[in-house]
């Protein structure tokens, strides 16, 4: 069903190193390259985007910030949230425009959850503060295992991706529940396989809700 707003909202997440970036831009191309689409398709990256989203995401990722409380971790990430849903996804979405997101709440429920106490409700409730009310309509999870994904990370680690493995597994499996809980508004893809195939399953999840063909 379509949002009363008449745009379409779609997150990829998942893991360090899954791909979302590969297959977002894939994603994005192919949307963007139908006739008359290319101006109707947005592409956003979360936290980012906004020059002040951008900023928050240089604080939240730096490794010297190592001092950094759970509960800081996630109202920042909400704060840079709440910035690029005023400035940029709802402006967006009441355009009619389809909005794609590397990653979003999806992240801070599978990141953050459990540190200093944290809730799903906790996380939820500033959640609908931030992003006033607009859930995505289909959250794509790219799901491998994270020795796998965090292998795959060939730059510098960021203060995220250099926790312990541990943690890590405790945010897929967090990822796994978020789907397992609401299977109206998540996929999940098999991301430990090469990129073109992983593309067509993430296209065969989003294709009906943006009325696209091929």
């Amino acid at each position: 069903m379509r949002h009363p707003d008449g745009g379409t909202f779609i997150v990829l997440d998942g893991t360090e190193g899954s791909g979302k970036s590969t297959q977002i831009r894939l994603l994005h191309d192919r949307l963007a390259a139908a006739p008359g689409r290319a101006a109707r398709v947005l592409l956003v990256r979360d936290p980012g985007t906004t020059r002040i989203g951008e900023q928050v995401r240089t604080i939240l990722l730096d490794p010297a910030h190592d001092e950094m409380s759970m509960r800081c971790e996630m109202l920042l990430y909400m704060s840079a949230r709440a910035q690029m849903m005023a400035e940029t996804i709802l402006p967006a979405l009441a355009a009619g425009q389809t909005v794609l997101c590397d990653r979003f709440v999806s992240s801070t429920l599978a990141y953050q959850l459990g540190g200093d106490g944290l809730t799903a409700a906790d996380i939820r409730a500033v959640a609908e503060i931030a992003i006033r009310g607009r859930w995505p309509d289909l959250t794509v999870l790219l799901d491998m295992p994270p020795a796998a994904s965090l292998a795959r990370v060939s730059r510098a680690k960021d203060r995220i991706e250099q926790r312990p493995i541990e943690y890590h597994e405790r945010v897929r499996q967090n990822y796994l529940a978020q789907a397992d809980a609401d299977p109206a508004r998540y996929r999940v893809v098999r991301a430990d396989r090469d990129p073109q195939t992983v593309h067509a399953d993430v296209w065969a999840a989003v294709a009906p809700l943006v009325g696209a063909a091929g």
